[in-house]
């Protein structure tokens, strides 16, 4: 643990935070992707399948839980919830998303630290959100309609991400060993995908302007 780690999980956390705020709070999630929030469930789902035989510690394994129960309470309040369903913009998150699971799957089991089952769903898991995000940002471009939650939502999603690029450089540079080029590569193109929306959210920040992207 370092403090660019703790500050990427708690940037992480406070983009949950943000989002469900908008969802329970105004009963809405005009603007969200469900398609990128069902990629987000399958990507814990995943990623912490030793959620329950390896214990690390009692803060990641609090952090796995919220994580998880969190992507699924979002998915349930988007499909079931009966007012907030209403206001879920079907007709333009329309990115077939389900064309991003099998090739992850597929470099997954290619490309992996160990072929083993639990290690091919990591592999899977860091792929699979390396492009998750392209469905929201798809759903963005698309309506240019971006309320100010929904667009700290993403703001605070893809710099958990560069803070945690600072955390595996600082650790290549004080731990021994420390090589995980899987994580490095998927995590490098996540946050290249953000790059645009980080220029237009910057600049409508500093310009003081609403938030919006091209078409």
């Amino acid at each position: 643990m370092n403090l660019f780690r703790l500050a990427g999980d708690m940037t992480h956390l406070l983009s949950v935070v943000v989002l469900l705020l908008k969802i329970h709070t105004i009963k809405s999630c005009a603007g969200i992707s469900l398609k990128t929030q069902e990629l987000y469930a399958l990507v814990f789902a995943a990623r912490y399948l030793d959620l329950f035989i390896h214990f690390i510690s009692l803060y990641n394994t609090v952090m796995k839980l919220v994580f998880l129960a969190s992507s699924f309470s979002i998915v349930w309040y988007m499909r079931r919830h009966k007012i907030v369903r209403r206001t879920y913009d079907k007709d333009h998150d329309t990115f077939r998303h389900h064309f991003l699971v099998l090739p992850c799957l597929v470099l997954a089991l290619l490309i992996n630290e160990k072929f083993t089952f639990r290690e091919v769903m990591w592999a899977f898991s860091l792929y699979l959100e390396a492009v998750a995000i392209l469905p929201q940002l798809v759903l963005l471009q698309r309506t240019r309609n971006i309320d100010n939650l929904t667009g700290q939502y993403v703001f605070f999603l893809g710099a958990y991400r560069v803070l945690y690029i600072l955390n595996w450089i600082y650790r290549y540079f004080t731990e021994p060993h420390f090589v995980h080029w899987i994580s490095w590569i998927a995590g490098i193109v996540q946050t290249l995908l953000y790059a645009d929306f980080f220029y237009y959210y910057i600049m409508s920040w500093k310009n003081n302007v609403k938030l919006e992207l091209p078409a």
